[in-house]
């Protein structure tokens, strides 16, 4: 919501949240955008073939795919996803992303 006459903005301008982290050759990129004590929302993008290892983390994460597709491994169960699909990681469950193609991701990781 852009500010009125004489108000002072309280918030960033609307971006377009695709743009807002590149691809590079054969890398992981990540950008992140909100940090707290209660969560974060970072940016990634992947390269195709390039991902992250299995892992596990200690709370809830929503994947919200903008751009391209990945497989992602959530406790054993491969998914396909592709862009404008999301995905919740479960908090304790291990879980795996692989590129197919170039591919962007938000992450939002709740904490409480």
């Amino acid at each position: 919501m852009a500010a009125g006459k004489g108000e002072s903005q309280k918030y960033a301008p609307a971006s377009k949240i695709a743009g807002m982290v590149g691809y590079q050759q054969g890398s992981v990129v990540s950008r992140e955008i909100i940090r707290k004590k209660t969560g974060t929302v970072t940016l990634f993008a992947f390269d195709k073939g390039q991902g992250l290892s299995e892992h596990t983390a200690s709370f809830d994460a929503l994947v919200l795919v903008l751009d391209g597709k990945a497989e992602i491994t959530v406790d054993g169960k491969l998914c396909r996803v592709g862009k404008g699909e999301m995905l919740v990681l479960p908090a304790k469950k291990p879980h795996a992303l692989k590129a197919t193609g170039r591919f962007k991701m938000l992450l939002v990781m709740v904490k409480s």
